[in-house]
């Protein structure tokens, strides 16, 4: 599967959001929405900082682009993101109308693209999301080892 520059751009800036979200000590996750090779909105995890389970990078990136769109409703967005969305990230895709998902790595206990569960794939679901996997596969899933070897 090949992705374009504009992809490894994006999942660059997203890889970047993890990061620094490890450094605040967060899950190192982040994501990038974009529209039109326009970044809409970019941020990491921050549940533990703001003290909201919902702080999801993803759930940040929606909700900050539903505020300058001026619209809950994202269509023709696409979602960089460096760790497979969970059942909660994936509803809040679903709602907002993003188009494409594109994400780093799985998250074989509790993502809910392909892993644990086929949320997007639902064939009842009013709206269907476009994804793909596996950008900067290798380095999102290194973050995340390092991370959590850090903290054992």
């Amino acid at each position: 599967m090949s992705f374009s520059e504009w992809d490894r751009q994006c999942m660059t800036l997203a890889l970047d959001e993890a990061r620094r979200a490890a450094i605040r000590g967060e899950v190192p996750v982040g994501a990038v929405l974009t529209r039109d090779q326009h970044v809409l909105a970019n941020s990491g995890n921050a549940q533990i900082e703001l003290h909201d389970p919902t702080a999801h990078a993803e759930i940040r990136v929606l909700r900050d682009a539903a505020v300058r769109e001026g619209n809950y409703r994202l269509p023709g967005t696409t979602l960089y993101v460096s760790l497979e969305p969970c059942t909660m990230c994936c509803g809040a895709l679903i709602h907002a109308r993003v188009t494409t998902l594109i994400f780093g790595t799985r998250e074989p206990r509790s993502g809910a693209v392909i892993s644990a569960a086929q949320t997007l794939d639902n064939p009842l679901l009013n709206h269907r999301v476009q994804w793909r996997e596996g950008l900067e596969e290798t380095e999102a899933a290194a973050l995340l080892r390092a991370f959590f070897k850090a903290r054992r």
